[in-house]
């Protein structure tokens, strides 16, 4: 989850030093400042999108995204937070270009269909088969409602920022939520021990 700034940690006054030395062009603090995201990034990305074969384009798009950004990085909220939203933005901008080269490709030749892979790479550490779990799970919904689910359950944000962030009305986001978080729930009471009943539902946030 995305924290906000306290004046008074240290940690919070490293992390602004880092930022501010980056937008200033401080190639080092830049370096290390994206590196530590990377995997927030990655992870963000894989929430939202199908398959694996543009994660790391798109996280690299993100990072990019976030340098070019950094001197509009006011501090006023989490800098994790601030990195979501156009980690998020620059997955949809991914997401729309690809289905727009899609359908070029399927009205130039309509007889050729992609074959699509799932298969990533092969870790079995906990924390990586916990990532897989969650992906399987967000792969049942609707494009729609497996954004709001990723963005407000995995990602953190608040109800408001989502619906903002995707530009579409309050109530709407909240609907998609729980339809989504009901189909999974759903899912979920159809395979025994699964522990259904912690999935919860959306918050009012």
């Amino acid at each position: 989850m995305a924290r906000h700034m306290d004046p008074g940690d240290p940690t919070e006054d490293a992390l602004r030093a880092s930022i501010a030395a980056a937008a200033r062009g401080d190639r080092a603090a830049a370096g290390r400042l994206l590196r530590e995201r990377v995997p927030r990034i990655r992870n963000l990305v894989r929430y939202l999108v199908r398959g694996d074969e543009d994660v790391d384009d798109i996280a690299q798009q993100a990072l990019l995204a976030i340098l070019r950004g950094l001197p509009t990085y006011v501090g006023s909220g989490s800098f994790d937070a601030w990195c979501d939203r156009i980690t998020a933005r620059e997955t949809f901008a991914f997401v729309r270009r690809r289905r727009a080269e899609s359908h070029r490709r399927r009205e130039a030749a309509p007889e050729m269909r992609l074959l699509q892979g799932g298969a990533g790479e092969s870790q079995g550490r906990d924390a990586y088969a916990e990532r897989r779990a969650a992906v399987q799970l967000l792969e049942l919904l609707p494009d729609e409602q497996r954004t709001v689910v990723a963005l407000h359950h995995i990602a953190g944000m608040s109800m408001a920022e989502v619906a903002a962030l995707l530009e579409i009305p309050h109530e709407t986001a909240r609907s998609r939520a729980r339809l989504g978080m009901k189909r999974l729930r759903d899912a979920l009471h159809e395979v025994p021990g699964s522990g259904a009943e912690a999935a919860g539902g959306e918050s009012n946030a």
